[in-house]
């Protein structure tokens, strides 16, 4: 039996972090504070939210519009 414990996790039942552990297996998990233990959830195909990173890009038609420079002028002497 190959058990491994998951980094990070937190145990559903008792909140304790870096308790859990999976047994690759039998495909379950439990916890070793409480004794909590589940089956494995299954790969199933989770939807990546919607964020900047990952948005397909919009591209705009702007039309480009020439920039004219006009140097500072000096202030007048009295």
């Amino acid at each position: 039996m190959v058990k491994r414990f998951i980094a990070g996790a937190v145990c559903p039942r008792c909140g304790e972090q870096d308790k859990l552990r999976v047994d690759m297996e039998a495909d379950t998990r439990d916890c070793v504070a409480c004794g909590y233990t589940d089956e494995r959830p299954s790969d199933t195909k989770v939807e990546e939210p919607k964020t900047r990173v990952n948005a397909p890009v919009r591209i705009m038609d702007t039309v480009a519009e020439p920039v004219t420079l006009i140097p500072a002028s000096k202030p007048e002497k009295d």
